[in-house]
């Protein structure tokens, strides 16, 4: 404004001037010609500032006169606010980035109870879908009874259990409420299943360790009751050797299951160790020897094994995983039926090992279950060849430890096959060359 009034004296003092020289006509030519200038400037600067205001996010224009005082600090603080809001931004991004890598899923609903926003381990805990689900209640989303107790309660002290089926998969999730800024709320759900399945197997095995030790201490303390109460003279001699044979029988069960759990604790709770180069041939025919006790020559065994080929790995674990296979075979081979060694390296440079038998095979169902502790396709079977169910467990262990797969195929009555493959990084040939 100051520079305008500036400018418009200018011109009436030059007018004047030229008015005492020239005549007062004159004059106010030159004053309204000064003033037409001026107006003309000032459209021409004022469709530049039009033409900026358009998108201010430019620089405004330069040298646009009196509206130089009035664009330069209304730039700044737009700039300054573009700069505030972009960090803002950036914070509202990096806290939506985090809340996304989080473990939990993470739900916000409104004072109605509507979804306003999910993560994507929400969306795939509860099976919603951020953009369709908007603005939807969480009651029509999320429909499980347990939750919709929980949700309508006025506090949320503690998490509930809740049961879900989202995409075929079965879930245990744990699901907290709570309240936050004004009116709205916030829903974390944690997936338990695996928890959940892990607390149900230790009530599992508690019980299945208890059951398996109870039943030969209980026939021990029977026995040995009978004995302590029983005169001398009231029992035979034959009678007495009888007793003290199944007591014997009970004892050696509960030294096999003993051992055993020993054995499975240490692969579970020691590191795994690279071990050194194992003659599995050497090993596979030792164990082939007490097999054949066991089977007394009722069962035909047919052997091909690689004498050249090693395995890296803890020979006492092996000779565990391997003498479970072998034995197992033997006792549920019927008499008369064949068993089948095979040591062999495969093209890949793999190599696995497998036994075969003609034995009573098992059920499909019951193959997933195989490798579970105390778990037993037939139990009467199973009790009757002094198995402790811990055989597979452990040959399972065994095979995690050497990075090696244990796969079954069997069919009920048509016998099974269980195969150790190892990969080729723990395959050695004998000179000591990478298989």
């Amino acid at each position: 404004m100051t520079k305008t009034l500036f400018s418009i004296a200018l011109w009436a003092l030059f007018g004047g001037l030229c008015g005492s020289w020239l005549g007062a006509v004159t004059g106010w030519a030159v004053f309204s010609l000064g003033l037409v200038i001026m107006i003309l400037i000032s459209g021409v600067q004022l469709s530049r500032v039009a033409h900026w205001v358009k998108d201010v996010n430019r620089p405004p224009p330069a040298s646009v006169g009196p509206w130089d005082e009035v664009l330069a600090p209304i730039y700044r603080t737009l700039r300054k606010n573009r700069k505030e809001l972009a960090r803002l931004r950036a914070g509202v991004d990096g806290i939506m980035r985090a809340a996304e890598a989080l473990p939990d899923g993470a739900i916000t609903l409104n004072a109605q109870m509507e979804l306003t926003w999910c993560n994507q381990i929400a969306s795939e805990h509860i099976g919603l879908d951020p953009k369709a689900d908007r603005h939807h209640s969480i009651f029509n989303i999320f429909r499980v009874p347990e939750f919709a107790r929980y949700a309508r309660q006025g506090s949320w002290p503690a998490p509930v259990l809740v049961h879900t089926h989202t995409k075929g998969q079965a879930r245990s999730l744990l699901v907290q409420m709570t309240r936050y800024g004004l009116g709205e709320f916030l829903i974390i759900t944690r997936d338990v299943t695996q928890v959940e399945k892990l607390e149900t197997m230790r009530k599992d095995f508690v019980a299945n360790v208890s059951h398996e030790l109870r039943t030969p201490l209980t026939v021990l303390s029977g026995f040995l009751e009978t004995l302590h109460e029983t005169p001398p003279d009231a029992l035979t001699e034959e009678q007495r050797s009888h007793y003290l044979s199944l007591m014997r029988e009970q004892a050696q069960r509960l030294k096999a299951t003993v051992a055993d759990l020993l054995i499975l604790s240490a692969l579970e709770s020691t590191p795994h160790a690279n071990g050194k180069p194992v003659t599995l041939a050497t090993l596979i025919h030792d164990i082939m020897e007490q097999a054949g006790s066991i089977s007394a020559g009722e069962h035909e065994f047919q052997i091909d094994v690689d004498e050249n080929l090693d395995v890296i790995g803890v020979e006492s674990e092996l000779r565990s995983a391997v003498s479970n296979l072998i034995t197992n075979a033997v006792h549920y081979t019927p008499s008369e039926g064949s068993i089948k060694v095979i040591w062999q390296r495969h093209a890949d440079g793999s190599a696995s090992f497998s036994v075969q038998d003609s034995g009573i095979g098992i059920a499909s169902q019951d193959i997933p279950r195989l490798t579970e502790r105390f778990y037993r396709a037939d139990r009467g079977r199973s009790r009757a060849t002094g198995g402790t169910g811990l055989g597979l467990a452990i040959t399972r262990h065994v095979a995690l430890r050497h990075n090696a797969e244990l796969c079954i195929e069997s069919r009920l009555g048509a016998g099974s096959c269980f195969t150790l493959k190892f990969p080729a990084s723990r395959v050695l040939s004998r000179d000591g060359a990478t298989s």
